[in-house]
């Protein structure tokens, strides 16, 4: 398979890039399978997201999945960042290859991870079931 127009265009053009310094959340994630690194950084005020960075290291589906999750989730709620699926980003991607949708879960973890971050850094009680990880026997790629 081919990779999609968004695909191609979030890789070219990845929005989001770059770093906050002063993030109220930050989390890394990375699949020593393929290399591929995400470290995600966000800004909350008032319970919404209201900036978001990230840096990938990894392949350009990895720069992809990266660069679309920060868009879905930027303005949201930050319980609404919590239900940002893997298979959500595939879709609003229009498709990866079967090959590449470890880097659409690392997506996912990436924003999870700084999330939970934010809660514990504001020592914010959360559900840790929603947290898969790397910790849990779930069937995502770790």
């Amino acid at each position: 398979m081919l990779y999609s127009e968004k695909v191609m265009d979030h890789f070219r053009n990845p929005r989001n890039v770059g770093e906050i310094l002063d993030a109220d959340g930050i989390g890394e994630v990375g699949n020593a399978k393929c290399g591929d690194i995400m470290r995600m950084y966000i800004k909350v005020k008032d319970n919404i997201i209201t900036d978001v960075k990230f840096m990938t290291f990894g392949c350009g589906s990895a720069i992809a999945t990266s660069s679309i999750a920060t868009e879905m989730i930027k303005g949201q709620p930050i319980e609404k960042a919590l239900e940002l699926s893997n298979q959500a980003v595939v879709e609003a991607l229009g498709g990866l290859p079967t090959h590449k949708i470890h880097c659409s879960v690392l997506a996912e973890e990436a924003v999870k991870a700084a999330v939970k971050d934010y809660y514990d850094k504001n020592k914010i009680d959360y559900d840790k079931s929603k947290y898969c990880l790397g910790e849990c026997p779930c069937n995502h790629e770790h």
